[in-house]
């Protein structure tokens, strides 16, 4: 059979995607776009940038986690979202709304104040307000709800953290768990559609941070977009999306997602490196018998590894979904293709891939990660042992 070439041709250029084409168009479903955004800052030793160019698109209802090492451009990256600081180059468009451009920082606050929820690592509450006040605080500032109906709301907030039989107490009377409950309902006091928390369970016993995240996913399942900063992995697990952040720069998720155990400056350089491609139905993406020069990683859509039996038969060995990979095999014991790997399903398949050489480089800094793939290379081997003995008795 043909080999299937990633080179250009005017079919596959008809198709192929580039890394900012979805920031490029409308998306009615995004909360949060952020479109080449650079922040930099000035000291004795000169400028230095801590966002590089950043784009990132945060649909509705999306509970979303950010991870970096301390210095990774988290925090803020969060500014940015917030209007806490100017970006100094890009755009930032949040609920359909350039929130920088032409806009004041007393129009900025007011619009924070309804339509966003912050939640700090160190609570910021007012120490001489009792919880209830500091619920409360939100709807007086931007004057939200009728003034008898305040406290009745903030109440209401406080029985669904849990707090009402510690409404009238100053924050320094409860537990840090229990100020930190009392700062997310004061963050959505004024049912923000966007709610953001800075590491809010950093200064948390387990217990706690099982309660804040379970209310974090209830304000999902109502149709809030919650955006984490988190160095918790057990936390991470829970959230839609896990999106990795290193020296200014987006990791790419389809990369950090199929290759965990990478460290994030290989996740990085792969990130920089990797093109894509979108294959139709049907379409072959490795022939068996050919050699295979990059390692293959599916962002959307279905992939079938394909082999013949005696009869030479097609049978589909195993499906491959979002997030997994292939290729590898081939890269790391060597030898040509074993089977046909082509597009799966009724609907395109978006991959991204990686050069043999700058594959094998990496792979040779990281033995956690081949350990990793070393050990589905076997399992994938035995599926395909078993399909060939079904295949045989058929």
């Amino acid at each position: 059979m043909k080999k299937t070439s990633l080179r250009s041709n005017p079919k596959a250029d008809s198709v192929r995607m580039t890394k900012d084409s979805a920031l490029s168009e409308s998306n009615p479903d995004a909360m949060i776009q952020l479109h080449g955004v650079v922040k930099s800052f000035t000291n004795a030793a000169g400028e230095f940038a801590v966002l590089k160019g950043v784009d990132l698109t945060i649909n509705r209802g999306e509970f979303v986690s950010i991870v970096g090492k301390s210095g990774s451009g988290k925090s803020t990256l969060l500014n940015m979202v917030t209007g806490i600081d100017h970006p100094s180059d890009g755009k930032v468009v949040v609920g359909g709304k350039d929130i920088y451009t032409g806009v004041t920082e007393s129009q900025r606050s007011k619009w924070r104040g309804k339509n966003l929820g912050i939640v700090f690592q160190f609570f910021q509450l007012l120490p001489t307000l009792t919880l209830l006040e500091n619920v409360m605080l939100p709807m007086d500032y931007v004057d939200m709800y009728d003034f008898d109906e305040r406290p009745k709301r903030a109440m209401e907030l406080m029985e669904l953290v849990g707090l009402e039989k510690f409404a009238y107490k100053l924050p320094v009377l409860v537990s840090t768990g229990q100020q930190q409950l009392a700062a997310i309902a004061r963050a959505v006091a004024c049912d923000p559609p966007l709610l953001v928390a800075d590491e809010p369970t950093g200064n948390l016993d387990t217990r706690s941070s099982d309660t804040i995240i379970k209310l974090f996913e209830g304000f999902v399942a109502q149709g809030k977009t919650v955006v984490m900063v988190t160095h918790d992995p057990s936390l991470t697990s829970r959230t839609h999306r896990n999106i990795i952040i290193s020296d200014g720069e987006m990791i790419d998720e389809t990369i950090s997602k199929s290759l965990p155990q990478l460290r994030h400056r290989h996740m990085l350089q792969f990130t920089k490196i990797s093109e894509e491609r979108i294959y139709q139905p049907g379409e072959t993406i490795i022939a068996r018998d050919q050699p295979v020069d990059h390692f293959f990683m599916i962002r959307n859509g279905q992939v079938d590894v394909v082999l013949l039996d005696e009869k030479n038969r097609e049978y589909v060995v195993s499906n491959l979904n979002k997030g997994e990979f292939f290729g590898e095999m081939e890269l790391m014991r060597g030898g040509q293709s074993i089977a046909n790997v082509r597009a799966g399903g009724t609907q395109p398949v978006e991959i991204v891939y990686i050069p043999r050489a700058d594959f094998t480089r990496v792979m040779n800094e990281s033995p956690i990660t081949v350990e990793a793939i070393g050990r589905i290379v076997q399992e994938r081997l035995e599926q395909r042992r078993i399909a060939d003995h079904r295949a045989g008795n058929r």
